[in-house]
């Protein structure tokens, strides 16, 4: 287009509007239901004009953005955890303490997520953007009544459930209530952040979650360095500032994703003059998915809370230590987690186009993928292993006991993360009464009982809880596997 200014033409190109990118899925036809009936049908060959390619491209375009994110969410819980350390062992056993009460309180609306995730993924399968932003506004309803009340449980109940994770003096149970309870403060925030980040998830959009998690993070260090120490004219608040940082990242990221799906030009969206009124119909698809997905993290939080006094048992350093062992194996989980969510986004969108082939193949080339980056972690883990653990803390104790146990994490590696990607597989499918079951068996029964048997029994110490751990993972790792291979999933109606 020409445009005449006096004696002067200015050129101007028409900037067309950019086309959405395709994902692999959209590009095959829809199956029809008996294809989803019978799933033995379902072969390793690729749809025709379909490529490995191309399905590396997919989840590889969902994956990084969530692996960024994980990745740097986890960093500034570790440097949260690396500048707390700076006030002693008894400052990392106080915020270690809180995790397990946390997670628990978190189960709930975390669980319901899980079937938003499953049913936007589906919905977006079968081409019903409308009934996807239903699903969105009614999870965002059910997570906003859940955290409150778990908000308000967490918080007047504190300091009991500080003690009894097992704080070992009344400096950690002083400094894990102060910490809980302002977590609590932020709780219904934190909430309906992950709720939109689920529903993203289920679209294959983890990218938006990623941009407004990292500026969370930044947030969250900033305030740590101010608010740990009293720099730049902040009080010295210690443990309390560094929960009060995590709490305003909270608020950060928040704001930001609301913003995200206000906007109107979004595959999901929300404005204020939406329906927020609760439909039954939607609720109870969620609660078909969510109540086993529910079942599967209360069981693993009380497996969890029993693993973890069965340790603190063993007092105050060697507490530090597993908690520091595992903010590292956390990072590690980053890479199982985030090709989870391709897993779960792809294998939703595939059964929602009665395509389980396309299900299949996308969960086979995920797990390729998560395997080749788990080796590279073991490797790190083996060679580095020292190194990682100076970064949180110069007790000779923690360190030389800490470097040992990270040579264990790196034999879980490889079974870590294909467990995980699976069971993100399983998840995108709506089949969570399984992973329920595989988590009651594991986490439940296996770790916590071999823990205090290697403990208390054996006298091994905290090297006898990681093998309990390890147990775990490879058991775990065996369970999901054999559902998976079993295809029972791909005939689950959500």
């Amino acid at each position: 287009m020409n445009i005449k200014l006096g004696n002067l033409t200015l050129k101007h190109r028409t900037r067309e509007p950019r086309k959405p990118v395709q994902l692999a899925i959209e590009l095959v036809e829809p199956g029809d239901l008996d294809s989803c009936e019978q799933p033995e049908r379902v072969t390793k060959h690729l749809p025709p004009g379909i490529t490995s390619k191309m399905l590396y491209q997919d989840i590889i375009r969902i994956a990084w953005p969530a692996f960024t994110e994980f990745i740097l969410t986890q960093l500034a819980s570790m440097v949260d955890m690396m500048m707390v350390g700076q006030l002693g062992p008894w400052a990392i056993a106080a915020v270690g303490l809180t995790n397990q009460p946390k997670f628990l309180l978190m189960t709930m609306f975390m669980a319901m997520n899980v079937g938003a995730t499953a049913l936007i993924a589906r919905y977006k399968g079968e081409g019903d953007q409308r009934k996807a932003n239903i699903v969105l506004r009614q999870a965002l309803l059910l997570t906003f009544v859940l955290s409150a009340i778990s908000s308000a449980i967490g918080f007047i109940f504190s300091e009991p459930m500080v003690r009894f994770m097992g704080a070992a003096d009344e400096q950690t149970l002083a400094g894990g209530t102060v910490y809980l309870k302002i977590q609590m403060v932020g709780f219904v925030v934190l909430a309906l952040t992950s709720t939109i980040t689920a529903a993203l998830r289920g679209i294959g959009d983890s990218r938006t979650a990623m941009i407004y998690n990292l500026a969370a993070n930044v947030v969250n260090v900033i305030f740590n360095y101010m608010l740990i120490y009293g720099h730049f004219g902040f009080p010295r608040m210690e443990v309390a500032g560094a929960s009060i940082a995590t709490v305003i990242g909270q608020c950060v990221a928040f704001v930001l994703a609301m913003l995200s799906v206000l906007r109107g030009n979004r595959y999901l969206r929300l404005s204020f003059k939406d329906d927020f009124r609760p439909k039954w119909d939607i609720m109870k698809n969620i609660f078909k998915i969510g109540i086993p997905a529910m079942v599967e993290q209360l069981v693993m939080r009380a497996g969890m809370i029993a693993y973890s006094k069965t340790v603190a048992s063993l007092g105050t350093v060697a507490f530090a230590t597993h908690n520091v062992c595992m903010n590292i194996q956390s990072m590690s989980f980053m890479n199982g987690q985030a090709f989870g969510v391709s897993a779960t986004s792809l294998t939703g969108q595939s059964l929602g186009k009665r395509r389980p082939d396309m299900a299949q193949a996308y969960s086979r080339y995920t797990r390729r993928m998560g395997m080749m980056v788990s080796l590279l972690l073991a490797l790190a883990f083996v060679l580095f292993g020292k190194e990682i653990v100076k970064l949180y803390t110069d007790d000779k104790t923690v360190i030389e006991e800490g470097a040992r146990i990270l040579k264990l994490v790196a034999i879980m590696q490889p079974f870590q993360s294909s467990q995980l990607i699976l069971a993100g597989a399983l998840r995108g499918a709506g089949d969570t009464r399984a992973t329920a079951i595989i988590i009651f068996i594991t986490v439940l029964l296996v770790r916590p009982g071999l823990a205090m048997f290697t403990i208390r029994v054996l006298k091994w110490g905290l090297i006898g809880a990681w093998i309990a751990l390890m147990a775990d993972q490879f058991l775990r790792s065996f369970l999901v596997l054999m559902r998976f291979n079993s295809g029972k999933w791909k005939t689950i109606k959500v």
